[in-house]
């Protein structure tokens, strides 16, 4: 489980090991934390009308008796085409799915311990882009040929967000917008040093 070490122009100078702890931690945690996420990302916006909400049906269809059908009182019932529905969606579903802090902590630790594995877990001391520019920042990443990146800066200055917001298949974020669900869904991770010793720190 090691963590390449790059210094400020993106190249690799060394390896630094994760936590053994990060080792023993189950996938379940990430599945838990990725289906609660994705859960509550949910638009809920589901509506159907029922009969009392359609427009129409003021008049009943036919007479009570006399033709040998069925009665009905109203156009609007939900055995008529363009009737109300009887049990349709009413988007007041509540889809969140809790999840202690402790399982997103571990989520996150397997989902870095996954990419440390697989050589995608890359470490820097500063990730910020001085000049702005969005061709510094694409020679910077391209010097780690991989497919799509999550840059994680400490505190994001203008400069670094102007020259990453470009990029295609790169997403630039703060330490605190770190989750496991970023994590596993990019292919490789780039943090300054200082995010990771906070990880580190927080156990």
């Amino acid at each position: 489980m090691s963590i390449v070490v790059l210094n400020d122009k993106f190249e690799a100078t060394g390896e630094l090991n994760l936590p053994a702890a990060y080792a023993e931690v189950n996938a379940h945690n990430l599945y838990l934390y990725v289906k609660s996420y994705q859960a509550g990302t949910r638009a809920n916006t589901a509506k159907t009308k029922t009969r009392s909400e359609v427009s129409g049906g003021g008049k009943k269809p036919w007479s009570q008796k006399g033709r040998g059908g069925a009665r009905a009182g109203s156009r609007r019932s939900p055995i008529f085409v363009g009737g109300g529905v009887a049990f349709g969606s009413k988007n007041n579903r509540n889809y969140t799915q809790k999840i202690n802090k402790k399982q997103k902590k571990l989520a996150l630790q397997f989902a870095l311990q996954e990419l440390s594995n697989l050589g995608k877990l890359f470490v820097v001391d500063s990730c910020a882009i001085e000049s702005g520019k969005t061709k510094d920042a694409v020679a910077a990443l391209n010097k780690l040929n991989q497919r799509d990146t999550l840059v994680v800066q400490q505190i994001i200055d203008e400069n670094s967000y102007r020259a990453y917001r470009n990029i295609k298949n790169v997403y630039l974020v703060e330490e605190n917008e770190l989750n496991a669900y970023l994590a596993s869904t990019f292919h490789s991770v780039v943090m300054e040093k200082a995010v990771y010793d906070n990880l580190v720190k927080e156990g």
